[in-house]
């Protein structure tokens, strides 16, 4: 069974950090692009941010640039997002996912481009 699985969540004070990570399992996604989006309540899940499988080309949405960093460890199947200065704005339910195109796929915000979908976590930025 495929699953991709995040952690890392919490509540957090406005301007605090938290680390996601998203690890895979039954299969390994060392060959996909990987993306973080976020959807908060009564809005439409959105990219956060995206990385090719080597890690060599990165891309983040406009709102976390500066603050948050994504990394990947292909030996431990795993995905970070690494989130600084957090925001109040920042509250939403955090999900990892993988391009349904292996190999060397430019980063896309579509959300109907990674077909691979972990369960989210969630993250509560306080005021």
């Amino acid at each position: 069974q495929v699953q991709l699985v995040e952690s890392g969540g919490g509540l957090v004070q406005a301007g605090g950090s938290l680390r996601l990570s998203c690890a895979a399992s039954g299969r390994t996604f060392s060959n996909n692009t990987m993306g973080w989006f976020r959807q908060a309540p009564g809005k439409e899940r959105e990219f956060v941010a995206g990385i090719t499988r080597s890690g060599i080309r990165i891309y983040y949405a406009d709102s976390v640039r500066g603050r948050f960093t994504i990394s990947r460890d292909n030996a431990k199947n795993t995905v970070y997002l690494q989130m600084n200065s957090l925001k109040p704005e920042d509250t939403a339910v955090y999900y990892c996912a993988a391009h349904r195109v292996p190999g060397y796929v430019p980063i896309t915000t579509r959300r109907d481009e990674y077909n691979y979908w972990g369960q989210g976590t969630q993250v509560t930025v306080s005021s």
